[in-house]
């Protein structure tokens, strides 16, 4: 992701700077983006998605979010390319090796908010349970992000996720990036070999859309398209403006490629 980042960070008309995107993805992430056959053509859905997940935190935190959690932060930024107040509390959880490249590359790079980094794999129930946990037990009112995970995850292993995170009372919003049946069958075909090789299959698109969610303690507040996203950025390419200008519900999508990002409320009562 830190390639798409960097390319738009170029843009005479970027829709957001990360001046650290180039270094944390070096020759390797360029090598990467191109063997999984995206050029810069094709940035337009990583570059909208994080520009929503950039505007749910910046709502959020303007409402009174006292602390974000990113799960799966791999190389993300934020905290050091966003304005946020120095109030703020970030806490980054994601695998030792991931987290110990970037803090190698940011080097002494100040962020604007205290940056906690926790080295925790987040299949560990019992791990993650512990820590939120603890987080919850020193904040107010907690925005939990998660750009890029849950695709990756089976169905029960994101219930178990979600009813992990809905149980801290403080938990009270949620940034999750969904895909339909009809896009993951797309990605499969266009991207299948490069992810299975990695490891890394694609493996949720929940058929019943954000209402996936809602017997594992959230419910969705807002659904932003990232294709109509993309389209108001103008990133869209010239064949895909059409489609963009098609109505869409937040609901159930079946076959039709389509992804949001969703902000979930937690369920209380």
């Amino acid at each position: 992701m830190a390639v798409y980042r960097a390319r738009e960070t170029r843009r005479p008309d970027a829709v957001f700077r990360d001046p650290f995107a180039k270094a944390l993805a070096g020759e390797r992430g360029e090598q990467i983006a191109k063997s999984i056959g995206f050029g810069e053509e094709n940035d337009w859905p990583f570059v909208a998605r994080t520009y929503l997940f950039d505007q749910v935190i910046k709502a959020q935190v303007a409402a009174g979010a006292d602390l974000v959690l990113n799960l799966a932060a791999g190389l993300d930024t934020r905290p050091y390319r966003m304005e946020l107040p120095a109030s703020l509390r970030w806490v980054e959880v994601d695998l030792p090796e991931i987290l110990d490249y970037k803090e190698a590359i940011l080097g002494d790079a100040k962020p604007v908010c205290a940056v906690e980094r926790v080295r925790l794999d987040l299949s560990n129930s019992d791990a993650r349970r512990g820590l939120f946990s603890r987080l919850g037990r020193g904040a107010a009112n907690v925005l939990v992000i998660s750009e890029g995970l849950v695709i990756y995850l089976m169905p029960a292993e994101v219930a178990a996720l979600a009813e992990d995170l809905a149980a801290p009372v403080p938990f009270l919003h949620w940034a999750v990036d969904l895909a339909s049946p009809g896009l993951l069958d797309m990605l499969k075909k266009r991207m299948g070999a490069a992810v299975e090789e990695a490891g890394a299959p694609f493996l949720f698109a929940p058929p019943e859309g954000p209402a996936f969610f809602e017997p594992h303690g959230w419910k969705a507040a807002q659904v932003r398209s990232i294709l109509k996203a993309a389209s108001k950025l103008e990133r869209l390419p010239l064949v895909l403006r059409m489609f963009a200008m098609l109505p869409e519900s937040p609901g159930p999508q079946g076959s039709r490629p389509w992804s949001a990002v969703c902000l979930l409320n937690r369920v209380t009562g």
